[in-house]
């Protein structure tokens, strides 16, 4: 299928699978800034599918009653290479939002990276993550294609988080460890998508993928923090400091941060921009300068005990069926019944997303000096606290996020790397986006700091 029409205009950035789920409230999220009198005009983007008529009520529905701005639908398909080859001729910038990502997301990326334009995605499969990488790197760098992955809930708050937080350590202190812990807030029950829901059923499922795609590829140099080893991390556990009970979880978010870790200990003055000059090298040189290596795990919290056993028994029946495909089918045949109401086929309601929000705690620990890192049996004497707080995470924080991140690519695109794929961390760290974020309802805060003993 052939989209391309002649004489058409290049538009400034693409929604592909807008009329999804989470597409549609991107679609509503991006249309809020293009309504702005001093934006008018100045953006051009358009929305893409399979379904011209599906796409055609998603604008209506984005719009909420009001006629938008002239917005080009275009019907594509990522099964048909030339499809999304015509499309990337429409484009500057794609926003993926095509999940699951393992069964639709490459031919996105394929696209992308042959014709030069820039991609953004809301995955939080790693899987999918590191295997692009590993494919379409170097092509990237030579077609001038910014990949980024992660660019919603997962994982943009994880690693502006840890960011956020490794600046607070003024010298001549300095972090060792930081642990995030999520709290999931509503008046109503939160409600996931099936979608969302389909790709932890696949993650677990070709969870021996992944290892195996680790072992194939080159190691990067392990990660160097200075003092003692890191903790070995406990499945439950009680931090007081936040009155929370708090699950370990085998996120996304661990990966990503891990990723962009790596790649500041490869460039530790960040990655060069298209248009590099005196004042943004130094601006980033400085930034990066105050973001310490530090170790990282996440949680899942709760002010009552009584939510982990329920949070386990969901794990155990995802990770015991997903293993096989009578299992998987049973899963996403059944998914209100196996995970207690938590995923729905029909996603949540309007009201559900109003009435959530988020907490994302940071409990780090490190040392009130440096000095007493030479100190041969020296532990942590330090605790710093920071928090991100924010609307529902799927519909609201996700859209919020992707947006900016494509805002930043349209309106920054000469201060950032030229191509390549990578997480968002190493990407985003040094703009604005932080300050965009808050702008729109996602809060970053500095709790406390205290010694310990």
């Amino acid at each position: 299928m052939n989209t391309e029409m002649e004489g058409e205009e290049v538009l400034d950035a693409v929604i592909l699978g807008a009329s999804g789920f989470t597409g549609k409230y991107v679609v509503r999220e991006f249309l809020s800034h293009l309504e702005w009198p001093d934006r008018q005009g100045l953006r051009r983007i358009g929305i893409a599918g399979r379904n011209r008529e599906k796409l055609g009520e998603t604008l209506r529905w984005a719009a909420q009653g009001e006629l938008p701005p002239s917005i080009p639908i275009i019907e594509a398909d990522v099964t048909d290479a030339a499809s999304m080859a015509a499309l990337c001729r429409r484009t500057r910038l794609i926003l993926s939002c095509v999940g699951p990502y393992r069964l639709y997301g490459e031919p996105v990326v394929a696209a992308c990276v042959e014709a030069g334009v820039d991609y953004l995605d809301i995955t939080g499969e790693p899987e999918f993550m590191e295997r692009m990488e590993a494919i379409y790197h170097e092509s990237a760098l030579l077609s001038g294609s910014l990949v980024v992955s992660a660019c919603g809930y997962d994982s943009v708050p994880a690693e502006l988080g840890v960011i956020f937080h490794a600046r607070q350590w003024k010298p001549p202190s300095v972090p060792h460890s930081v642990d995030s812990y999520l709290v999931l807030e509503s008046d109503k029950q939160i409600v996931g998508n099936i979608t969302t829901f389909e790709s932890a059923v696949l993650g677990v499922a070709n969870a021996d993928e992944l290892h195996k795609l680790r072992r194939s590829r080159p190691r990067r140099p392990k990660l160097q923090v200075p003092g003692p080893p890191a903790l070995k991390a406990k499945s439950i556990e009680h931090q007081k400091s936040i009155g929370l009970w708090a699950l370990k979880l085998p996120s996304s978010d661990a990966a990503v941060v891990r990723r962009t870790q790596a790649l500041l200990a490869e460039n530790p003055h960040g990655l060069p921009a298209v248009n590099e000059y005196s004042e943004l090298v130094e601006t980033r040189r400085k930034f990066w300068s105050e973001v310490k290596p530090l170790y990282f795990g996440v949680y899942l919290g709760s002010k009552s005990f009584w939510s982990v056993p329920r949070t386990i028994c969901i794990g155990l029946m995802v990770v015991l069926l997903g293993r096989f495909s009578w299992g998987r089918s049973l899963l996403l045949k059944y998914p209100e019944i196996f995970t207690l109401g938590q995923f729905k086929k029909r996603g949540p309601t309007e009201e559900e997303v109003r009435s959530a929000s988020f907490k994302m705690w940071f409990l780090g620990h490190g040392f009130s000096d440096e000095s007493r890192l030479l100190q041969q049996g020296s532990k942590p004497n330090m605790e710093v606290v920071t928090r991100i707080s924010g609307p529902e995470i799927g519909y609201a924080t996700t859209p919020i996020t992707l947006v900016q991140c494509a805002l930043l690519v349209m309106d920054q695109r000469q201060s950032l790397p030229k191509g390549g794929v990578f997480p968002p961390g190493i990407v985003f760290g040094p703009t604005d986006l932080q300050e965009r974020l808050e702008k729109r309802g996602i809060l970053f805060e500095l709790i406390s700091k205290k010694t310990i003993s």
